[in-house]
């Protein structure tokens, strides 16, 4: 999915090259798969590395929350205009499964939408589309750099 030539604001712009993408999303080897700003919809992948792995040698619940909350928030973030950013207030993640380092894949989507508080939900999957974690989060829409 490329860049919508009609939309600005940071999440285009990283999309369009025109802005390097958020080092936290690079580290986790951030990559857009598809996005309906209208539908409030996301799917991204992660490079989920050796490096994120605990002692037992799967990935550790934090890269997967960290996966999760760089999938709800761009469900929403494409969706605003270019001068407003959204803050996760509270992430909730459900870990199902053992997520073994590979691609995996990240869903997203606006559940309700407030003036200034939304609602977002989503889960991660391994390679084989097993469910490896859900998240609902609370998010505050505000003007960039405030």
């Amino acid at each position: 999915m490329t860049a919508d030539a009609g939309r600005r604001g940071m999440f285009w712009d990283m999309l369009a090259g025109k802005a390097p993408p958020p080092p936290a999303a690079a580290l986790l080897g951030w990559e857009l798969v598809a996005v309906d700003p209208e539908a409030g919809t996301i799917e991204v992948a992660f490079a989920a590395g050796e490096q994120f792995t605990n002692p037992v040698g799967v990935i550790q619940g934090g890269f997967l929350a960290a996966m999760l909350d760089d999938t709800l928030g761009p469900a929403l973030v494409a969706t605003l205009p270019e001068d407003r950013f959204a803050p996760t207030l509270d992430l909730h993640v459900q870990f199902l499964r053992p997520a073994r380092p590979g691609r995996l894949v990240g869903r997203g989507r606006v559940v309700r939408r407030g003036k200034d508080v939304c609602f977002l939900a989503g889960e991660l999957l391994d390679p084989e589309g097993g469910l490896v974690a859900t998240a609902t989060a609370t998010v505050i829409v505000r003007a960039v750099g405030r």
